[in-house]
This record gives structure tokens, C-alpha cells and sequence, in this order.
């Protein structure tokens, strides 16, 4: 890996396209470096999961518009058009409503893969945008081993850019780093020149910079849709570079850029590592999945609170409980825990985007219940529970420097998402407990690996998909790298007849 510099120029200093970050994300794009068996077989993993996730957000309302968006944008004429989670496959719509439609299915529940670091990321958002692309110009000759490739570079770029630079610290949404990787991939997949991927790259960064209010207060349902439309204008993107239209330059360190006005200014300076020519792609592997339906930063809780059932079930009763204290990082004690300062991350009437966004309710549900559910866990009557909101205000959030600087290291075998627990009893009593990582984490008591993938699209299809198109999915996903431009459509899943006309068709304006 090398370490680039990144800051604000003025336009006097005329920074050379070739030192602009944009261009070096280009670079890493068009470098032919090989894949390796590990990073191969973990973007299979990863396919499946978005999979799996899409397929229990099927029927629910912002996936159910989104799909009925795409529906409504049939495919165009510059290829095969792209297939939509849930509908046959014999159906194609425009691609980038295609990567709208699926994108906010995978993201909806938010239980896919993640990545933190300077910032937050779900690397896994990449993966609707680039099969969709993959599927429209398939008869391009696009194989799978191409799709493969894109996505290598996709989690990539956006993993080094999380790693590097800091978005919500300027109260800029995440997926500002997604447009250009989705953008980068997409590139790589297709075999665009650094020229064209250049002007993709900074397009789709210009047309992705938004607030964090989709993730602060009462959290809607847009927080499901903002990855998606990265995606989208990263398709767009990239069509309009491939028509020769170009983008703002220099978009990251322009005068009017995006560091300058949106990250910090002239003042700030970020380090970018990304990879020599030649070198593999290993990114993807420094990411994890989820096995339980909440923010990443509650995955460690959730299971801590889950063995606590079984060992202490005193915590779990609030007639016995004074306060619990959950010690923690920076951006977990600020983002999902009291450190918000958000009064709905205690609300039992709070909307299901917000309560996966509070740390104290999630553990309340897994300490009381022993488990926890993407869609039990979350239902009203279950957030309204007396004795569960009870226990959940008398717990606090509080950031401790160590989990903060562990949250931070760079050294896998030391990085942490996890925290202390001190509980204090009615009767003067104390107990206290860690927990480093999550469970499945690559570090923690059970990491994930292929069969657990499989296990949790089988789970989570249960009631969905009929058994056969479970099997025939989980046969086409296995066989990423050697798939045909013609077995691209087979990358999808159909929902029975039944399912379908259960799910809202919400209309609108289109």
C-alpha cells in the first residue's frame, strides 16, 4: 500500500490530474492485479448475504416502493436491462433503477456486511449497483469473472476511503464514499480507461454528498434508500463518462472541493492508503458481516447480552436494577448510544430505523429475550413492553479512550467494537463484563464462515422463497467466477405468486 496525502489546493497551485485522489482511485481500477483464492471465495460470501437480507425485506414498505419505482423504468436500449430482487427473471428494468430497487432491499434491515474506521461504511452497498451493470451488458461479453473483479475493486476503494477519511465528523453522510467506489468497480468490470473512470469517480462523489440527518433524531426510511441512490448515480455516472461528459476537477482537493468546503478546509489533511500496481486487493477481508438485524456497534452487545441471559438473569429484571453503564468508543457512545443526545433512542413508540440505532434498547431486547430477532425484536408491542422500557432508561452510554483508541487501531488482532459493562444492583451490588468483538466476527467465538452465510439466506428465505429457488440461487451464487454473461440474469431471486400480491404496490407519481 502507499500513503498519499489529500488536501484542499487552491486553484493558483494547479494540482496535476495524476496527483489527484480521484485519478489514483482510477489507477487502482485499471491495475489488472490478481484475485486470490481468499478474497474470491469472500465476495461469494458476500453475494449470498445481500442476498439473504433482500430476501426478508421483500415485503417490506421501502423496498416495496423501490421496487415499484424500477418496475415502472423498463430496460433501455443500450443493453439487456437488469432483473429486480423478488421478480421473475425474465423481467429487466434500466440498470440504475435496478441497483435502486435492489440496494434498498439489501439495506433495509440493515444486517449486511460493515466496515469502521475513520468513518463508517456497508461495503456490501456496492453489490447491487455492480450486478445490475453486469446483467445489462452482459451481452457486452460481461462474465462473472468481470462482476468478480468489479467488486474486488469496489470494497477496495471504499474500504481505503473509510479508513482514510472522515465524513460524519463534518456531519456528511457515509455513503459519500460509495458513489465513488460503486463508480471504481463498475469501471474495473467494464474495462474503462483511467480517463473515463476518472470523470465516473468524481461525478458520482460530486452528486453524493449529503447530510448525516438520514441517520440523526427520529430515522426515516430514507436511511435504507441513501446507499441505494449512490449506487444509482453511480451507474448514471459512469454512463455519462463513458459519453465522454466530464466532472468537476479537482473534486476532492479543488478550491470549491469537497475537502475545502464539506471535510475540514484548508487546514485539513487526510492520509489515503491504496494499493502498489501489482498488488491483491485484499480489502474485503478486513470487513465482517452481522448476525443479528442492528447496527454493527450493538453486534458485540447483542451477544454479550444474549450469554448474560443464561449466566445473570438478575440483569435482565429492572425491579432489582439500579443503572447499567455500557463503557464504549467515541462513535458508538455518539451514534447509537446516550452520547447522541437523541431523546428517540429511548422512545417506545420510535420508529424501527431508530430503535436499530440504539444501543440501550437493543441490549435491553437480547439481555431480556436472549436473542434477537430482525423483526420480533423491533414490533411495537415489543418496544413498548413495560418492564423492557423500564430497564431500558436506566441504561447509559459513557465513551471509555481505550475501546475508543481500539475502535481506531489499524492492528486487526487489537481493533474492537465492543466495550465494558458495570451494572449496579438496587441492594449495593455490582457486576462487570467486556466483550471485544462480535461473535461472528473473524476474531470472535464463531466466526462466520461459508455455511454460516448459507445458513442465514436458508433462515431468513424461510416463508419467502419456495426451497427449490433457495437451492438454485445458492448453486448460481457459487458459481461467481465461472458464470457466463448469459447465467449474469440467473444472479437474482424470484418470490412465489402468493408472496408478490401480498406485498404493498405502493403507487405514486411515475
Amino acid at each position: 500500500m502507499k500513503t498519499y496525502a489529500v488536501r484542499a489546493h487552491t486553484s493558483a497551485e494547479a494540482l496535476p490530474r495524476q496527483e489527484q485522489l480521484a485519478w489514483r482511485i482510477a489507477e487502482v481500477a485499471v491495475d489488472p492485479a490478481p484475485v486470490t483464492p481468499d478474497v474470491e471465495d469472500m465476495v461469494v460470501n458476500r453475494v449470498i448475504d445481500n442476498a439473504a437480507v433482500a430476501i426478508a425485506s421483500y415485503s417490506r414498505p421501502a423496498p416495496s416502493a423501490a421496487r415499484a419505482q424500477a418496475l415502472a423504468h423498463g430496460a433501455s436500449s443500450g443493453g439487456r436491462g437488469a432483473t429486480v430482487f423478488g421478480e421473475p427473471r425474465a423481467t429487466r428494468v434500466s440498470a440504475e433503477w435496478a441497483a435502486w430497487a435492489n440496494g434498498v432491499a439489501v439495506r433495509e434491515l440493515d444486517y449486511h456486511d460493515t466496515f469502521l474506521a475513520e468513518e463508517y461504511s456497508h461495503p456490501g452497498d456496492n453489490i447491487p449497483p455492480l450486478v445490475a451493470v453486469a446483467q445489462h451488458a452482459s451481452g457486452r461479453g460481461v462474465t462473472g469473472a468481470e462482476l468478480l473483479r468489479g467488486l474486488v475493486t469496489a470494497y477496495e476503494v471504499q474500504i481505503d476511503l473509510v479508513k482514510g477519511i472522515s465524513l460524519h465528523r463534518h456531519k456528511i453522510d457515509h455513503v459519500a464514499h460509495l458513489g465513488p467506489s460503486a463508480a471504481a468497480g463498475i469501471g474495473t468490470m467494464l474495462g474503462l480507461d483511467a480517463q473515463t473512470i476518472f470523470q465516473a469517480v468524481g461525478q458520482a462523489l460530486h452528486t453524493t454528498t449529503a447530510t448525516r440527518q438520514s441517520r440523526k433524531g427520529e430515522i426515516s426510511s430514507w436511511k435504507a434508500h441513501a446507499p441505494a441512490l449512490a449506487g444509482k448515480l453511480a451507474v448514471e455516472a459512469v454512463d455519462r463518462a463513458m459519453r465522454g461528459q466530464t466532472s468537476p476537477t479537482p473534486i476532492y482537493e479543488g478550491e470549491d472541493g469537497v475537502i475545502a468546503w464539506l471535510l475540514g478546509g484548508f487546514d485539513t489533511e487526510y492520509q489515503v492508503a491504496l494499493p502498489e500496481p501489482g498488488e491483491p486487493r485484499r480489502a474485503i477481508l478486513d470487513s465482517y458481516t452481522k448476525e443479528h438485524s442492528a447496527e454493527y456497534q450493538s453486534q458485540a452487545w447483542i451477544d454479550l447480552a444474549r450469554r448474560l441471559h443464561h449466566e445473570h438473569p438478575e440483569i435482565a429484571d429492572p425491579d432489582r436494577v439500579e443503572r447499567i453503564v455500557l463503557a464504549t468508543s467515541h462513535h458508538t457512545h455518539h451514534v447509537i448510544g446516550s452520547g447522541s443526545g437523541d431523546p428517540e433512542k429511548y422512545s417506545p413508540t420510535a420508529s424501527r430505523e431508530t430503535l436499530d440505532h440504539s444501543l440501550p434498547y437493543i441490549f435491553t431486547v437480547a439481555l431480556q429475550d436472549g436473542c434477537f430477532d430482525h423483526e420480533s425484536s423491533y414490533a411495537p408491542e415489543r418496544a413498548a413492553r413495560p418492564d423492557t422500557v423500564a430497564l431500558w432508561r436506566r441504561i447509559v452510554t459513557t465513551e471509555d479512550p481505550e475501546w475508543t483508541r481500539r475502535y481506531h487501531s489499524n492492528d486487526p488482532g487489537e481493533k474492537a467494537f465492543g466495550g465494558s459493562i458495570e451494572v449496579t444492583f438496587a441492594d449495593g451490588g455490582v457486576f462487570r463484563g467486556s466483550i471485544a468483538v462480535a461473535d461472528a466476527h473473524p476474531l470472535g467465538a464463531r466466526p462466520f464462515a461459508r455455511a454460516d452465510y448459507v445458513r442465514k439466506l436458508r433462515t431468513l428465505a424461510a416463508g419467502v422463497l419456495e426451497d427449490a429457488e433457495v437451492e438454485r440461487f445458492l448453486d448460481v451464487a457459487q458459481r461467481l467466477p465461472s458464470l457466463t454473461p448469459e447465467e449474469l440474469g440467473e444472479l437474482t431471486f424470484t418470490v412465489p405468486d402468493a408472496v408478490r400480491a401480498a406485498a404493498p404496490a405502493p403507487r405514486g407519481l411515475l
